[in-house]
């Protein structure tokens, strides 16, 4: 398995734990070299960020937590309510949904249309943030025709945060309109 990272530098035993996981899994070894993404370092440093919107406690590094606050706050003040579905996610975590998925019938193939194998997810890096609004089914793409998707698109990059898959997104992985990630680390 060649593993690439962003920075190119890969903690030995992380990468030990993502082979790991992807052999349980049954995901091909070549499988970074065709989903077009690196390999994803979990953080040093986590902080509570508080319950998404489904109460669950959620974690995300402290500089995300300052621009997501700052970002959902002047949203606000414009009248759009961002909602945070889901931020850090770790490899083991990404496993399980996985599994979870395979359990309940669907294929692999399938499944990595729409969540990278553990240790590619950006979700790892403490930096990713799915978001919602009141009135829109979460991670669905209806959420592209919403007003909290315009005002995005047109502020979140003052705040450090980009769409990480956009429509005809080179990666393997289906466009994502709720999938925000912070670029300021």
């Amino acid at each position: 398995m060649g593993i690439r990272t962003k920075k190119g530098v890969v903690d030995p035993a992380y990468a030990l734990q993502i082979r790991s996981l992807h052999q349980a899994l049954g995901i091909a070894d070549d499988y970074d070299d065709r989903i077009g993404l690196p390999l994803q370092q979990e953080p040093e440093r986590l902080v509570d960020a508080g319950p998404d919107m489904f109460d669950r406690p959620q974690q995300m590094t402290p500089s995300t937590m300052l621009a997501w606050q700052g970002m959902r706050d002047r949203a606000a003040s414009d009248g759009i309510t961002l909602l945070l579905v889901s931020a850090y996610r770790g490899a083991a975590y990404q496993a399980d949904v996985i599994r979870r998925k395979l359990d309940g019938g669907r294929t692999l193939e399938d499944i990595l249309r729409v969540n990278a194998a553990p240790g590619y997810s950006e979700h790892h890096t403490g930096r990713a943030l799915d978001i919602a609004t009141p009135g829109d089914p979460p991670l669905e793409t209806t959420f592209e025709l919403t007003a909290a998707f315009a005002w995005l698109s047109d502020n979140a990059d003052e705040f450090g945060f980009v769409l990480s898959y956009p429509r005809d997104s080179v990666s393997a992985i289906t466009y994502e309109p709720w999938h925000w990630c912070f670029r300021g680390d």
